[in-house]
């Protein structure tokens, strides 16, 4: 399971606006206030902060939303009211660009737009002209554009102000844009300092940081002009890409490389090439994975002596990611874990030979870890996770696909105060572990169970109907994949968890129509995911219309019978426009799968 933040629109009026007319601003604010009220999905906070100067109070108005695509309509309704935006992160899925390039201006420090088609094409070579002060732009993209091209005019020069600029782009293949987005890096201000691109090829990003270095020396003087995070997707994490990285950026302090190869690479990352991250003297964050989906592969080149290396000459690491480096054993992952005594962030994933071994010792080191997770280390057991729960600091616990961890475990993880996000998705647990964990003190808001075949109706009501602090405090709950769930587990869940907001379900074959009736009068979600529960029919299809499911965002439907054709979509729509209704077999909020929804 995972985290992430959720997106926000940021409405702030400055302070000289409301020291000329402070009471007329709160009241033209209050009003819209009052009016976006009525939008039951927008949960909004109105802050009002009186600083030192005479008059000099900000109000600001802010939407946390997730997974929120509002409609044309129901935006231009939000940005007639508010002028001078500052902020701003908006789903692009249905909106046009001349609604959104309506909202341009001088005034945006912060434009981040999410799930744009090929119809955003002409607007985005607008933006730097347009919004001159940005400080941060993140574009994200769908892959399948003829008029792709038309990025490469878009010069960012004019934004001298530009600190972070994010391009992701969302399918296709690699190749057919990857020049597109080095264009566009060459042509970005030397004021950038955090760069992210999804994906291109390492043999651009060499050209392109050599094309940087050769434009931008690296010298004292010149490094508040050097880029200090990167972040990118490639097709292939090679020695040449590191060796590059190190040689024109030594000043970088946050390294995230990603792949995804489509074949079984033999030139791909060595001992070599992690020998090259020692020349990193300011580095506190570094990720190296290896995306599994194309193709199972792994650094078949990297061993222990690769992390050995990196051990001695990266002890300043905070955050250290490795993924798919399977002939690196307990040695070299014990070294690194040792050495670095300010890790706050340990992840691993899919490393065979990853045991307990790299753990033995955790209590006997006082240490400052706040997040582990362990991803498909089949060979990891309780023991080991027993030893990590002695970090009393710990928030986040993943385990997802670590088969071999049991409930003997769960008493230790119980205990931690701190602990909001835990994922126990494929483990061995059993009804009994969940009595224990639902009668802890751990405040946990996240949960994901999905795949414990163990677990039944009864294990999901000694969770919820114990005293622990986990009723009281949960979030999201996701239980797919679940055989022995049925709708008495719905109904607990309904009963209980006043605050829960995000609920998973797919793939559990024995949730009927009674659960989705229980849910649509009970509940306060935002996000369901109903994915192959195939004993639901139309007649569920039904409790999605007003008044009921009041706020719900997103709803996932896909290989059930609750939607035949398009009979009944446009009243939904009609009446909530806000909702969006996935009939495909994306994860929640198809941030994975936006890009097969539109057409552009």
């Amino acid at each position: 399971m995972t985290t992430s933040t959720s997106p926000s629109l940021v409405v702030q009026t400055s302070s000289n606006q409301l020291a000329n007319d402070e009471e007329g601003v709160q009241r033209r604010v209050w009003r819209g206030v009052k009016r976006l009220h009525q939008i039951s999905s927008l949960k909004w906070v109105w802050i009002i902060q009186t600083t030192m100067c005479l008059l000099g109070a900000k109000l600001a108005l802010v939407f946390n939303k997730q997974t929120f695509s509002p409609d044309s309509q129901t935006f231009d309704g939000i940005t007639k009211r508010f002028r001078n935006l500052k902020k701003i992160t908006l789903d692009c899925l249905r909106l046009n660009d001349s609604t959104v390039g309506s909202i341009l201006g001088p005034h945006i420090e912060e434009l981040i737009l999410l799930k744009c088609c090929s119809r955003f094409s002409k607007l985005f070579t607008r933006i730097p002209e347009t919004c001159p002060n940005l400080r941060v732009l993140t574009l994200e993209i769908s892959g399948f554009i003829d008029k792709f091209a038309q990025l490469m005019n878009v010069n960012l020069a004019s934004c001298r102000y530009l600190e972070s600029l994010r391009v992701k782009v969302r399918g296709g293949k690699i190749y057919n844009y990857s020049i597109v987005l080095v264009r566009i890096c060459i042509l970005m201000p030397q004021t950038v300092r955090v760069l992210k691109l999804e994906p291109a090829s390492g043999t651009d990003i060499s050209i392109f940081l050599s094309v940087l270095n050769t434009r931008a020396p690296i010298t004292p003087a010149d490094a508040a002009q050097t880029l200090t995070h990167i972040s990118l997707v490639l097709d292939k994490i090679t020695d040449d890409v590191i060796q590059t990285i190190a040689r024109c950026l030594p000043l970088l302090t946050e390294l995230d490389l990603k792949d995804r190869p489509e074949y079984e690479p033999f030139d791909d990352l060595s001992d070599l090439g992690v020998q090259s991250l020692v020349g990193f003297k300011y580095l506190t964050s570094l990720s190296l994975i290896r995306n599994r989906q194309r193709i199972l592969t792994s650094f078949k080149r990297v061993t222990d002596m690769g992390m050995f290396l990196l051990s001695e000459g990266c002890k300043g690491l905070e955050s250290v990611r490795l993924g798919g480096f399977s002939k690196v054993s307990d040695a070299g992952f014990t070294s690194i874990f040792n050495a670095c005594l300010k890790l706050k962030k340990f992840e691993i994933q899919n490393a065979f030979l990853l045991t307990d071994l790299t753990f033995q010792d955790v209590s006997k080191v006082p240490r400052s870890l706040v997040e582990v997770k362990l991803v498909s280390c089949s060979s990891i057991t309780s023991e080991a996770v027993s030893e990590l729960a002695t970090c009393s600091l710990l928030e986040v616990l993943d385990l997802l696909g670590c088969r071999s961890v049991a409930d003997s475990c769960l008493n230790n993880v119980s205990r931690l105060d701190l602990l909001t996000c835990l994922n126990l998705g494929g483990a061995d647990v059993t009804d009994v572990g969940m009595k224990v964990l639902g009668t802890g003190n751990a405040p946990i808001a996240c949960l994901s169970l999905r795949g414990c075949k163990r677990v039944t109706d009864k294990g999901i009501m000694f969770l919820l109907r114990s005293e622990g602090k986990i009723s009281k405090n949960l979030s999201s709950l996701d239980l797919g994949h679940m055989p022995g769930i049925t709708d008495n587990a719905i109904a607990t869940i309904a009963d209980v968890c006043a605050g829960l907001t995000e609920l998973f379900i797919r793939n559990c074959f024995h949730v009927t129509d009674a659960s989705v009736k229980t849910l649509a009068f009970k509940g306060r979600l935002r996000r369901l995911d109903l994915y192959n529960c195939t004993a639901l029919s139309a007649k569920s299809f039904e409790f999605l219309k007003k008044p009921l499911f009041r706020g719900l965002q997103w709803i996932g439907i896909g290989r059930t019978r609750m939607l035949c054709g398009d009979v009944g979509l446009a009243e939904i729509y009609d009446e909530r426009p806000w909702l969006f209704i996935c009939a495909d077999g994306c994860e929640v909020g198809c941030h994975d799968g936006w890009q097969y929804h539109i057409v552009c």
